[in-house]
């Protein structure tokens, strides 16, 4: 696997290259491809939209899906999240997303990396999560300074779960306090 690192993540996103997926930064272009995973009602479910303001994350015209990536493309530029658009090498086209970024609080999930993966339904699959995973868990902690690793797997994600497990996440107990005081389960964590 090829991999692209600078020092400074808000500086220039690094590309992820391996035989099967590119991971790079979103771009309007994604658009189209992007509508097909965000308009996924089987998708959906398994998305994590914690702490997000309200948003579903389900888009259902090209508009919306673009309002998405406008939005990502200037939290970016804010030093919020990164995301990378998963690029399948045998598609030639976005398949899903990773938005990462390091979150400090007064819970147990401060200095973590939070994950976020959103897959098209037909990639949700052991083998895809595994291997998506794998391109960019090595540089998540140096790149956003953490050290500890977060994701969401709710219990139907059954694939998701094995995916994990499989790359050394462990599910926790512990609830993850959002900006308005609700509190989210279903974290898996991996230690740095």
């Amino acid at each position: 696997m090829n991999v692209e690192i600078k020092q400074d993540v808000y500086q220039q996103v690094p590309k992820f290259e391996g035989e099967k997926w590119l991971l790079r930064q979103v771009a309007m272009s994604d658009a189209e491809n992007l509508l097909k995973i965000y308009s996924d009602k089987e998708s959906i479910p398994l998305f994590n939209a914690d702490n997000c303001n309200g948003d579903t994350f389900y888009y259902d015209t090209e508009e919306k899906m673009k309002n998405a990536i406008r939005f990502w493309i200037n939290s970016y530029d804010n030093k919020e999240f990164v995301r990378w658009s998963i690029i399948s090498r045998a598609e030639n086209a976005a398949v899903g997303t990773v938005e990462l970024f390091h979150r400090d609080a007064n819970d147990y999930f401060t200095s973590t990396g939070l994950l976020r993966l959103d897959l098209r339904s037909d990639y949700e699959c052991e083998e895809s999560i595994e291997e998506i995973l794998q391109m960019i868990i090595p540089t998540t902690y140096d790149l956003f300074y953490c050290s500890q690793i977060a994701t969401k797997a709710v219990p139907a994600a059954k694939k998701r779960i094995q995916a994990l497990r499989k790359m050394e996440f462990h599910r926790t107990e512990h609830k993850m306090i959002g900006h308005d005081g609700t509190k989210y389960c279903d974290y898996f964590i991996r230690m740095k």
